[in-house]
């Protein structure tokens, strides 16, 4: 047998003192005379006997009630078989689920607060002298150290709702980094969470080398709808035009969600409004029109009429609408008269010439559309820097030279995967077919004609296909690929077959030429994502900034303001947030009074899957040493029990004490000594 607290049993010093009083009985007797005590000599011998047997009774229930009082302060315990390190300081760590979901109603109110007073009620089924480790979704600095159990009941009360979200290995993983820095003491961890299935991972799971306990908290089953995500059909907004946005929605239920009313807002005026039905555990897309908008940054949100789950009933979305549409023109010195003119027959389109030699490589990101035309040899250093620049978002339009150096474009456009130009063909032919299904024509024509004028063609570069996934615009006669897009990271390149001069073909002059050239223009543009996601640690591409002591960059919401760490790299300004950037809603990037930019963030949207893991999913996510607890049964001995501190006797202790001062009453207040028969001694004379 073992004692978690040694030191209280100095206390059995204190059986010395029903023993002194016993020895030494202070209770004065009262003096009665009496003429002759000689016939009562049988009698008090009798007395004494049953007194002096209720006096060593009453003693030894004193005793034993004493003793198993002070038992029970020093916690005596049976150390169990696996207990390798009886009584000794142990090291605990207790993480508490804050996700969105553990908002959460049951009986006991939020999810969260369950999740609180289970990780309490840990650390009151541990000894005084234990210490704790407090984990949340946030992973805080101040969480990597150990804590007394009042520091750790005070750090828990502070927990709130985060919106990260995290799998059970990267959990288990930093439970296990501050804990293996306990060196020589036993260790326990806990994890108290609803344990959505999207809490599973998808890496392997870990071995820590410790028990470790899952406690999962019930939560009622709910339906619950949300939008997972929003696009916009148009990547450049003009002012006054009409706008088309598609949102998704999805269903988490097992049931249809039937007529759920959405709202879309824009600048907080009401542009759009639904009613949606959705299949269970499906999704859903809806095109959303509205008009109206002026110049500069909008600022939307989707809302959704949602009980009884209404954390995730928001959805933020910022994009800027641009009075002017920058175009760059790379041209080999001499400018393309048919570009010009077509940039200039439309105020919207702000285009500027520069030849291959004077291009500003660390501006590049600037300009949503790039067009390359007339350059005999595209040098290697041009070749790169439109590289990165498509990789970042950007659209490329090219249009090789009469007299190209094809080893010069090959080397160019091959990197990107795009089509390329290999031989010069002088045979005339036709544009034959247009990709209707592509992008570029969409919304283009109101009807197609059964016999369309098409391009003519009097020769023409022969395309490489390339390796990206692409698609052809136009296609000639005997199947060859007249103009070719395809993606590249996250822009597009356009590679025509024909020089832009009326030698090689009737494009600059055809009628098709100003809608396709205008279509992919309004298409083009790296701009910035319509909205982010709260708790993701990747860094955020913004326009070109620089930050100063004097001219520091800050990210505003109301009164609040983060101020985020940025840097530049490869030509780009990258911000990355602090962990106090916790709140979904729309944020203005600030240098000093200007707006550079307005971001939304979002809640993560895996929160709003309410499915949860079985108990057998529960069993599979960690090693053999892992122990599945219910919520509603967590007790002591399940805290504790002999995973902790072998078999508990205190209790035991608490009822015999209690089991000896009831016998001592009863002896007191029971045993008589004064029943007893007087014999008088006769005279026979």
């Amino acid at each position: 047998m073992h004692f978690l607290y040694p030191a209280f049993l100095f206390a059995l010093l204190t059986l010395a003192i029903p023993i002194i009083v016993h020895l030494f009985n202070f209770r004065r007797y009262k003096k009665v005379l009496f003429s002759n005590v000689q016939f009562l000599k049988e009698v008090q011998e009798q007395q004494a006997s049953r007194r002096n047997l209720k006096e060593r009774l009453i003693l030894a229930s004193r005793l034993l009630a004493l003793l198993f009082l002070v038992l029970a302060f020093a916690r005596p315990y049976i150390a169990g078989k696996s207990q390798g390190n009886p009584g000794k300081q142990q090291a605990v760590s207790v993480f508490v689920d804050n996700s969105s979901s553990m908002q959460t109603l049951n009986r006991e109110g939020t999810l969260l607060d369950e999740a609180k007073q289970k990780a309490k009620q840990i650390a009151a089924a541990y000894s005084i002298n234990d210490r704790f480790q407090l984990l949340t979704l946030d992973f805080e600095g101040k969480h990597q150290r150990m804590l007394n159990r009042t520091e750790f009941d005070d750090a828990v009360d502070a927990v709130k709702i985060s919106p990260r979200s995290r799998d059970i290995n990267q959990i288990v993983a930093r439970q296990q980094s501050l804990l293996n820095m306990q060196a020589g003491a036993p260790k326990h961890s806990y994890i108290i969470s609803d344990f959505q299935k999207n809490i599973k991972g998808s890496s392997s799971g870990v071995n820590p080398g410790y028990p470790v306990s899952l406690v999962q908290l019930k939560a009622n089953a709910l339906p619950n709808v949300a939008v997972d995500s929003v696009w916009m059909l148009s990547a450049t907004h003009r002012p006054n035009e009409s706008e088309k946005i598609v949102v998704r929605l999805k269903n988490y239920a097992d049931k249809p969600a039937e007529k759920i009313p959405l709202r879309l807002l824009i600048n907080g005026v009401q542009k759009a409004i639904g009613s949606f039905t959705i299949g269970a555990r499906s999704s859903q897309n809806d095109t959303l029109s509205f008009s109206g908008l002026q110049g500069g940054w909008q600022r939307g949100e989707i809302q959704l009429q949602d009980n009884p789950v209404t954390f995730d009933n928001k959805f933020y979305f910022t994009f800027k609408v641009n009075y002017k549409l920058p175009v760059l023109l790379i041209n080999g010195g001499i400018p393309n008269k048919y570009l010009r003119a077509l940039f200039a027959a439309d105020a919207f389109f702000e285009p500027k010439e520069v030849i291959d030699g004077n291009v500003d490589y660390a501006g590049l990101n600037a300009w949503p559309l790039i067009v390359v035309s007339d350059i005999k040899t595209v040098s290697a250093g041009l070749a790169q820097q439109l590289k990165t620049y498509v990789s970042k978002g950007g659209t490329l339009l090219v249009f090789p030279s009469a007299d190209a150096d094809i080893s010069s474009y090959k080397a160019f456009l091959q990197p990107m995967g795009a089509a390329y130009p290999e031989v010069l063909k002088t045979e005339a032919t036709k544009v034959s077919a247009l990709n209707l299904h592509n992008v570029v024509f969409k919304s283009i024509f109101e009807s197609i004609p059964n016999n369309p004028d098409l391009p003519v063609v009097k020769k023409y570069y022969s395309l490489n296909a390339g390796r990206a996934p692409g698609e052809y615009l136009m296609r000639m006669q005997a199947g060859q690929t007249f103009w070719q897009g395809s993606a590249f990271a996250k822009g597009r390149v356009y590679v025509a077959a024909v020089a832009l001069n009326e030698d090689f073909s009737n494009l600059p002059v055809h009628a098709l030429f100003v809608p396709v050239m205008f279509r992919i223009a309004l298409l083009s543009g790296h701009d910035q994502p319509l909205f982010y996601t709260l708790g993701s640690n990747d860094p955020i591409e913004t326009v070109p900034l620089q930050s100063t002591e004097k001219q520091m960059v800050k990210l505003v919401k109301g009164n609040g303001t983060i101020i985020p760490d940025v840097r530049q790299q490869e030509g780009s300004t990258m911000l990355y947030f602090p962990e106090q950037l916790a709140e979904a809603g729309t944020y203005e990037l600030r240098k000093q009074d200007s707006t550079a930019a307005v971001l939304a963030f979002n809640d993560n949207r895996t929160e709003s899957d309410l499915s949860y893991l079985t108990r057998a999913g529960l069993e599979n996510l960690l090693p053999k040493n892992a122990v599945v607890l219910s919520g509603n049964k967590l007790n002591d001995e399940s805290i504790a029990g002999v995973a902790n501190s072998g078999l508990q006797l205190w209790k035991l202790c608490i009822i015999l004490a209690l089991v000896f001062l009831a016998a001592e009453t009863l002896l007191i207040r029971y045993y008589k000594t004064n029943k007893t028969s007087i014999w008088q001694t006769r005279d026979t004379n």
